[in-house]
């Protein structure tokens, strides 16, 4: 694609008009539009019902965003992740008119993700203690849209789902709530996790781990859920299973064996639990593996 420059009295811009194969539409995440804009005037910028999600970093200036009902002040360093069927507006300060890098992307997987996003608490507008990975990423989605590759919808989704997880990692770290920063102080759900990793034969409860951590059970369930988007115990439950798929493979332990090596004494609670994780049977999957 061919770098779209454009100026009128409101903005100069330089941006790409990508259009993705029916391939990445139907399958990947894709670039719709992505450059850089200067505002060059005060302007609003209006839509609604656009079938996009919108990314953009503010590198210089201020503005302000209009989104479900709220007005969000915007300033250099901050990002903004929307959803475009919704009614929304941004404009430039009058006395600090903006520059700004920005993607519009889609893919069937996005309003699913973009939900997830918000479930675990993820904002419209986050400023990230870095912007840089952030606009690095955008200035990687225009060169790869501008370029000859014939693999750039691969490439560009690719790009994009590291977008994603860049984004999706603000949801934990950009909690306003001062007891919530607190507690994390006081026990990172990093080191429970580790903690099962190497202790996951052991009898394991969330009681037992909250009171090795001293903390609240209900407090670390929750900051768990938070950070790994799974409970305490079924991530205990697929740790055991993924050791158990091991042993079964490189090992001629019999079944109850290898469910008693992993802390699951009973051989029916362990072949239950593993079929429910791995959709097949201890037995199935030594087999087919």
């Amino acid at each position: 694609m061919t770098p779209n420059l454009f100026t009128n009295r409101s903005v100069s811009t330089e941006r790409i008009l990508y259009s993705a194969s029916a391939f990445a539409r139907a399958s990947l995440l894709y670039t719709q539009e992505v450059g850089t804009l200067q505002a060059l005037q005060p302007h609003i910028s209006r839509r609604t019902q656009l079938d996009s999600f919108l990314f953009f970093v503010v590198l210089d200036g201020a503005g302000e965003l209009h989104y479900e009902g709220r007005r969000y002040a915007l300033n250099a360093g901050d990002t903004v992740f929307i959803d475009c069927m919704k009614p929304y507006s941004h404009q430039p300060h009058e006395n600090a008119l903006w520059t700004l890098k920005w993607v519009h992307f889609q893919g069937v997987t996005l309003p699913g993700i973009y939900k997830k996003y918000r479930d675990r608490g993820g904002k419209p507008v986050f400023r990230p203690e870095d912007p840089v990975p952030f606009t690095e990423l955008i200035d990687r989605c225009y060169e790869t849209a501008s370029g000859h590759s014939h693999i750039r919808d691969m490439e560009l989704n690719s790009i994009l789902a590291e977008l994603l997880v860049c984004i999706m990692q603000q949801t934990v770290r950009d909690d306003s709530s001062q007891k919530q920063r607190e507690y994390t102080k006081r026990v990172q759900p990093a080191a429970v996790k580790a903690y099962i990793d190497v202790h996951f034969e052991k009898k394991l409860t969330l009681e037992s781990l909250a009171a090795q951590f001293f903390v609240d059970k209900t407090y670390l369930a929750r900051i768990f859920k938070a950070q790994y988007d799974s409970t305490v115990m079924n991530y205990l439950y697929r740790v055991r299973v993924t050791k158990a798929k091991e042993l079964l493979r490189f090992t001629e332990d019999t079944i109850e064996q290898v469910g008693k090596a992993v802390g699951m004494e009973d051989s029916n609670y362990f072949s239950r639990m593993f079929k429910k994780i791995e959709g097949i049977s201890p037995g199935e999957y030594r087999r087919q593996w």
